[in-house]
Formats: C-alpha cells, sequence, structure tokens
C-alpha cells in the first residue's frame, strides 16, 4: 500500500509539471510578477535594497507555489480526470501529497531562478545554506497545502483564483515583505502572526543573515504547523467530494 501512494504521488508530480507547471508563461510569471511589486516599492521607497531580498524570495516562493496549485483540482474536477485519479488504489493523501509536491517543486525552481540573481547580485558570504534550504522546503509546503486547500474548497475556476488572492494579497503586504512587523502598528501584530509568509519571511532573513537553526526554530514549526493544518481539512473536504 505504502509502494503503491509512493508510486502514486511521483507519477502525479511529474504529470502536473509536465501539463501545467513547466510553460512559458507560467515560469515568466512565476519570476517577474514578484519581482515588479518589490521594484516598484525599491523606487518608491529608496534605500538597502538588500532587505528586500528576503521577502522578494517569499513572494516568488508564495506565488509559483499556490498559483496553479489553487486551480489544478478544479480544472481536473471539471473535465473529469480527478475522478479516474480517485478510482485508483491510492489514498486520498497521496493523491493530494502528489498534486502539493507539483506546486512545490514548481515554487522551488522559480525561487531558485531569484536566488541565484539575488545572492549574484548582493553576495552570499553570510548565507546559512543549511537553514536556507530547511525555510525554502517548509514554505513551499505551506503555500501548496494553502493552494491544495483553496482548490478543494470550491467548485469553479475563478472561485479558486479569487479565494486565493483574497488570502494571498493581504500576506503580501503584512507579512513583513516590505515593512517589517516592529514598523508595523501593534493592532497588525495579531493578523500577521496568522498568516504563514511571515514566517516564512522571518526564516530567510535569518539565513540570509546566517543565523542558525536554533534561531528560528519557532518560524520553521510555525510553516510546519501552518502545512499540516491546511492538508488534513483539505483531504477531508476531497474525500466528502468523493462521496
Amino acid at each position: 500500500m505504502l509502494r503503491d501512494d509512493l508510486r502514486c504521488i511521483f507519477y502525479i508530480t511529474i504529470k502536473d509539471l509536465r501539463a501545467y507547471y513547466f510553460k512559458p508563461p507560467n515560469i515568466s510569471w512565476g519570476i517577474l510578477f514578484p519581482f515588479a511589486f518589490v521594484l516598484a516599492f525599491a523606487i518608491r521607497n529608496p534605500g538597502d535594497t538588500h532587505d528586500l531580498v528576503p521577502g522578494l524570495l517569499g513572494l516568488t516562493l508564495l506565488f509559483g507555489t499556490s498559483s496553479m496549485e489553487a486551480i489544478v483540482i478544479v480544472f481536473e474536477r471539471r473535465i473529469g480526470s480527478l475522478e479516474r485519479l480517485m478510482l485508483a488504489p491510492v489514498s486520498l493523501a497521496a493523491l493530494l501529497s502528489g498534486k502539493m509536491l507539483g506546486g512545490m517543486a514548481f515554487g522551488l525552481t522559480v525561487t531558485g531562478v531569484v536566488l541565484t540573481v539575488a545572492l549574484g547580485v548582493f553576495g552570499a558570504g553570510s548565507v546559512n545554506w543549511l537553514l536556507l534550504a530547511v525555510a525554502l522546503l517548509l514554505s513551499s509546503a505551506a503555500f501548496a497545502a494553502l493552494g491544495a486547500f483553496v482548490s478543494v474548497a470550491v467548485r469553479e475556476i475563478f472561485e479558486a483564483q479569487t479565494l486565493a488572492n483574497f488570502v494571498r494579497f493581504p500576506m503580501m503586504f503584512l507579512g513583513g515583505v516590505f515593512t517589517p512587523l516592529a514598523a508595523m502598528p501593534s493592532s497588525l501584530h495579531v493578523i500577521a502572526r496568522l498568516l504563514p509568509l511571515t514566517y516564512t519571511v522571518e526564516a530567510l532573513r535569518a539565513a540570509l543573515n546566517g543565523g542558525s537553526l536554533q534561531s528560528a526554530w519557532l518560524d520553521l514549526a510555525a510553516l510546519a504547523g501552518f502545512t499540516v493544518v491546511l492538508f488534513a481539512p483539505a483531504v477531508h473536504i476531497l474525500g466528502r467530494r468523493a462521496e
């Protein structure tokens, strides 16, 4: 059973990457969209652009991972291919994990491109590579789980896009991407602490400044928690829709 689940996860991931993700428009949009927002902010408020790198990476990972992830399941439900997948002798958790891994792989790929450019411009002298890798991996899992939850919670593609943006855009402005939490009004701190992007940006900032795993353990634990909290109900909802 476990072998069947792992095989299912692998082939669903490969299928989704080929069919949906690695297309020129998706790649260019996944890279250029966060760059455009960060560049606009940097032009409006010139200063130390190096401080914007964690937010740029977080935005790229958020939108690269969750954008297609949020509509793939809805699309496949509409054309009937999801029902054929659900007839396979695998668990719903494995099926949804395959969908999530497709989004994670794409998000990490485009984020890797942005990271390479950023490190080429600003240098990589004090980067904690282990913390960086763990932060990127856990963040991509949390964002993929968010996309999966959105995708199973609605019935139409436009609803998935609307709900995903309803969640992502507040994260973009309240998650510490452009303005550190310390500079925000205290009334917004509670909201910011409910957003996974906040912990992504903090963990990436620690990694790029040479911080240790111990210094970012709370951020990493929060990202792992978001993954579980979003993935479990997504599996439950998918199961109810299959009944």
